[in-house]
């Protein structure tokens, strides 16, 4: 058997730590141990299970009979081992590799997207650097953001291969690798081309494993203010099912806890003029794309597997590397657009408002969104169905500029006609989501009953990817649910080759699904438990407690649906549904920079 950390978890080993013995689980790091037993080690480069590397040098300790200094985050705990972790020589160690990158960093801390978030700079503070004696070069790396949703500033970056390990671990999509030699090494795409002009799926998870400014969404925020106050104009929020979950993290509230009421109160108190909840539209989305799996499997099996399309990074990954699955995309746009092809459509006829004047505003977990609302497939009668997209990190800094004390906020409730939802709406923010509320709907469709437990408990947990089966009637769907890109291409290269079969492909970009969204809050200022991306469930579980609590728990029946398709779309799938709600998709091949002609070469 091989010597795992799995295999050894049962296996405890004796250590001493500052001269404190402990007993630990043999085969974990230092690093591993030390936070265990709440023993600070700082670290810069370091993700648990995401980038292992040792390369900052910030994490290291003292091991007695060793005499150089190694790095906790790498070094394996044993029987008698004897740890030093605050000696002069560490601490001396420690602050040189800060300070030493500090000299060669553009330190505009005060004007700097993650100032007050930054991990290098809570590291200088917290090791009490307050000059820098050597003079480095201050090179001007550049900057690009010829993209609609993420930037990358050069000039920040410390080489820490977090960016590159996010993208290639969890995603596979390896955008970033190393460019260039010693001082003039940087983390960038090929040739150092903008994100736009390589294989990049705009999904945000290098800015959450970045610790400095080096990557952010491209900001929209003062776009929004110019809309707001203008007079002439309409400005009408969305907002996503897992936002109600997370923005509080941003104001010290618990992690995950559920503020949905106070995120509408804001968003007035900024000066939004009506406050929508895209989970009316995720219901909505329940209904078009459950229709089309039922569709398929009645009439169109050659049509199977089936695969969701309302993640915009998982669409532009299958664009990117499975142009050939496009046809098994659903159609559906995701719930965001489809509320603001509504807005301008069915709402603006209702209330007699002119579509010009609307402004819609979509509040979502996503960097990728951004992408999504400036495709040209995106627009409804001639208008763009989002204006904007504002991640939540972006509301955040909002919400401060206004100053509002946002943790002690009365309640508000949405604005009608997007104001009823139902569970299933939910929990379309957790992996998994998607495909539980299509199959308590798919099941009324197929066999005119309702599911006498409409919890899908298979559909849900943080395991990577899962594959299962449900029973409709005398029908058996077999389904797969990925949660990371990487582990959609193994999906879809099992079904390749014939090593797995399902009829229903739920994939997205984000582990742990939009409550992980590359667009949610950054905890670089909080316990570095939940800097190393592991506090998704938390934030899942909360959806699902919601989902459980609620009367109305399938999209089916939430009375807001029914009107909807009685005054304007009619029925699922019908020709207004196909115009409004449904869209195309763009091969782009392996090389979206190269012209169709270099691509084919």
């Amino acid at each position: 058997m091989k010597n795992t950390k799995e295999n050894n978890e049962d296996i405890m080993v004796n250590i001493s730590i500052d001269n404190i013995d402990y007993e630990v689980p043999k085969g974990i790091t230092v690093l591993e141990a030390a936070r265990m037993l709440n023993i600070e080690i700082p670290s810069l480069c370091y993700l648990k299970g995401i980038n292992e590397i040792g390369a900052c040098r910030v994490c290291v300790v003292e091991i007695e009979g060793i005499n150089n200094l190694q790095a906790s985050c790498v070094y394996p705990v044993r029987e008698g081992l004897k740890i030093k972790t605050n000696t002069e020589k560490v601490r001396r160690a420690r602050k040189s590799a800060v300070t030493l990158l500090l000299s060669n960093h553009h330190r505009e801390c005060l004007t700097c997207v993650r100032n007050l978030n930054c991990e290098l700079q809570n590291l200088a503070d917290n090791l009490g650097i307050r000059d820098i004696p050597y003079t480095g070069e201050m090179q001007d790396y550049g900057f690009n953001d010829n993209n609609p949703a993420i930037q990358r500033d050069y000039n920040k970056c410390i080489n820490c291969r977090r960016c590159m390990a996010a993208c290639n671990t969890i995603q596979d999509c390896n955008v970033y690798s190393p460019l260039n030699r010693g001082l003039d090494t940087i983390i960038a795409p090929a040739f150092k081309k903008d994100l736009a002009d390589v294989t990049c799926i705009m999904c945000g998870q290098c800015i959450l494993a970045c610790p400095t400014g080096s990557l952010s969404e491209k900001e929209e925020i003062s776009n929004v203010w110019k809309a707001i106050s203008d007079p002439d104009k309409i400005v009408i929020a969305q907002t996503a099912p897992s936002i109600q979950v997370t923005i509080g993290e941003s104001f010290n509230m618990p992690i995950g806890k559920l503020v949905t009421k106070q995120l509408v109160t804001s968003l007035r108190r900024i000066g939004f003029d009506k406050v929508f909840a895209t989970d009316v539209t995720a219901d909505l989305t329940i209904m078009e794309e459950g229709s089309e799996l039922v569709d398929r499997l009645l009439n169109e099996p050659e049509k199977l597997p089936l695969l969701s399309s309302c993640c915009p990074g998982w669409v532009k990954f299958a664009e990117n590397f499975y142009p050939e699955f496009l046809d098994h995309l659903s159609s559906t746009k995701s719930p965001h657009e489809m509320c603001g092809a509504l807005t301008k459509t069915w709402y603006a006829k209702k209330y007699n408002i002119d579509p010009s004047k609307i402004v819609t505003v979509a509040i979502m977990p996503c960097t990728a969104k951004k992408f999504e609302a400036s495709r040209p497939e995106m627009t409804s009668d001639g208008f763009r169905n989002v204006d904007y997209v504002l991640t939540t990190r972006e509301l955040v800094k909002m919400i401060r500029e206004v100053g509002i004390d946002f943790a002690n906020l009365p309640d508000s409730e949405y604005d009608e006609p997007f104001d009823q939802f139902s569970g299933a709406g939910m929990i379309f923010g957790a992996t998994g989501g998607v495909l539980e509320a299509a199959v308590r709907s798919a099941h009324t469709l197929i066999t005119g009953e309702e599911m006498a437990v409409p919890d899908y408990e298979e559909a849900r947990g943080q395991s990577g990817l899962k594959y299962g089966t449900v029973q409709i009637g005398d029908k058996t769907i077999t389904i797969a649910i990925a949660h990371g890109t990487k582990n959609a291409r193994i999906a879809i290269e099992d079904f390749k080759s014939g090593k797995k079969k399902f009829d229903y492909l739920e994939v997205m970009a984000c582990p742990g699904g939009c409550v992980g969204g590359g667009g949610q809050p950054i905890l670089a200022n909080r316990d570095y438990k939940y800097i190393s991306l592991s506090y998704r469930h938390n934030r899942a579980d909360t959806l699902y407690n919601i989902d459980k609590s609620k009367i109305i728990r399938q999209s089916h029946n939430n009375p807001r649906i029914h009107q909807i398709y009685e005054e304007f779309l009619e029925k699922p799938l019908s020709h207004v549904s196909h115009k409004y709600l449904h869209t195309t998709f763009t091969p782009r091949g392996k090389y979206p920079y190269l012209d169709k002609e270099n691509q084919e070469k």
